[in-house]
């Protein structure tokens, strides 16, 4: 086991460097002067210049990348044109936020889903099947800064349930994380239903069944450990969706998380703030697919016996 997942951290090192070179050419590329962003509109050429060399701007952009790249191996992810505060600082103060979002969001999708979608599979082509089905679309297709705004009028402006925007207790969260959660939701709720409707036709259910075992243990105690092994893939997965849609759920909602930030970088082209922001998103979701991973050894003791080898 501590093999496995020292070689999984490991092909974190390629991954990075692939996603940080990608990254840094596309902010290279792009249209826009650094330099010009941070002294203003009225700033003459010479002064645009000499911040230019100053800041290593005109040297080759692969010079650039491997000057960045040694600063950052040795965790300096550089200082924020836009603040002049280092990134790491930054990020630090906003990570915990993004986190709250993030895993209020996922517990909101898995407790509604996998519910929704073992009904659904145990009440296939029914009225129960169709309602469930019907939420897991809609959950797919409105779009989460809508959803977030609906949610806003109704529970924010209508009902005085929770607050528009701000952190600081448990309810500044229910909302960004129910915006965020639902997609997600949709998406796990449907990859269950088709899983468990494809265990639920094997032979050893049929045996269970005709044994005299209850549904409700059938399904708990045979079905679902092995119906469950699509699921998580999709969960982890959806780690990835609920930190792109945090940039547009924090900007609604006022929160001072990383995917707020990087929107603010990006507008002001920062380029440090927005690899340390990308840097951090490719390490999170790297690590999730790890526990991904582990958690299928939990559920299937032939996975866990390959991990012993």
């Amino acid at each position: 086991m501590g093999r496995y997942i020292l070689k999984r951290i490991l092909t974190l090192i390629p991954v990075l460097l692939g996603v940080t070179l990608l990254v840094f050419l596309i902010l290279s590329l792009a249209p826009g002067d650094p330099a010009k962003t941070i002294l203003g509109e009225m700033a003459t050429p010479e002064a645009i210049e000499q911040l230019r060399e100053e800041m290593g701007l005109n040297d080759p952009i692969l010079v650039q990348y491997g000057r960045y790249m040694g600063n950052l191996i040795r965790g300096d992810f550089g200082i924020s044109y836009k603040t002049k505060v280092g990134v790491v600082e930054e990020i630090g103060a906003r990570f915990p936020t993004t986190m709250k979002v993030a895993f209020s969001a996922i517990i909101i999708a898995i407790v509604l889903a996998i519910p929704l979608g073992i009904v659904a599979a145990v009440k296939q082509n029914t009225l129960v099947d169709g309602l469930s089905m019907f939420i897991a679309l809609l959950g797919v297709s409105i779009p989460i800064f809508w959803f977030s705004m609906l949610l806003i009028q109704l529970f924010s402006v209508k009902l005085g349930w929770f607050p528009v925007q701000g952190t600081g207790t448990w309810k500044h969260y229910v909302l960004p994380g129910l915006a965020l959660g639902f997609q997600s939701m949709a998406s796990i709720a449907r990859i269950t239903r088709s899983s468990m409707l494809e265990v639920i036709r094997q032979d050893y259910i049929t045996t269970a069944r005709a044994k005299g075992l209850p549904q409700g243990r059938v399904i708990r105690h045979h079905a679902l450990p092995n119906a469950l092994i699509p699921t998580i893939t999709v969960t982890g997965l959806q780690i990835g969706s609920l930190l792109a849609g945090a940039v547009m759920t924090e900007t609604v909602f006022g929160l001072p998380g990383i995917g707020r930030y990087m929107v603010q970088s990006i507008e002001g082209r920062d380029t440090p703030a927005i690899m340390g922001c990308i840097i951090v998103f490719t390490v999170v979701f790297t690590l999730v697919n790890l526990i991904v991973d582990l958690l299928y050894g939990l559920v299937d003791p032939r996975i866990r016996a390959q991990y012993k080898k």
